[in-house]
C-alpha cells in the first residue's frame, strides 16, 4: 500500500490544480447567469480536500499506524460527499469525487489489511534479518 499512496497523493495534488481552476470558471459560470447554483463552491472545497489528502498520503507512505488511513478515509470521504451533493451544473465534480470515494475506499482497505505490531510474519522478519 506503500505505492499506493505515494501514487494517489501525487495524483491528488496534480488533480488539485486542475480541480480548483474548473471551480473557478464554474463559480464564475454560475455568478455570470444567477442560478443560484453552488457547484464553484464545492469544487473549490473539494480541491482542498484533495490536496490536503495527497499531503497526508505522501507524507505518511511509511507510518503503519492506523490514525494515517484514518485521516484519509474522513479526508476522501468528506470530499466525495461534498462533490457528489454539490455537482449540479459543474458535472465533472462527479468524476473528482469518485476519485475521492476510490482513495477512501482504499484507505479503509489499507487501515483493515494493514500489518500488525508484534504479528507473527513482523518478528519473523526481525529474526531472518538479524
Amino acid at each position: 500500500m506503500k505505492i499506493w499512496k505515494l501514487v494517489s497523493g501525487i495524483l491528488s495534488m496534480v488533480f488539485f490544480a486542475i480541480v480548483v481552476f474548473q471551480s473557478c470558471a464554474a463559480g464564475l459560470s454560475n455568478a455570470l447567469e444567477s442560478n443560484g447554483e453552488t457547484s464553484g463552491t464545492a469544487g473549490v472545497f473539494v480541491a482542498i480536500f484533495l490536496l490536503a489528502g495527497g499531503i497526508v498520503s505522501v507524507a505518511t507512505r511509511n507510518s503503519g499506524k492506523k490514525g494515517a488511513n484514518i485521516a484519509l478515509f474522513i479526508l476522501y470521504g468528506l470530499a466525495a460527499i461534498v462533490g457528489f451533493a454539490g455537482h449540479g451544473s459543474y458535472s465533472d465534480l462527479s468524476i473528482w469525487a469518485g476519485w475521492c470515494l476510490i482513495c477512501a475506499i482504499l484507505a479503509i482497505v489499507a487501515m483493515i489489511g494493514g500489518k500488525k505490531k508484534g504479528s507473527k510474519d513482523d518478528k519473523d522478519s526481525t529474526s531472518a534479518q538479524l
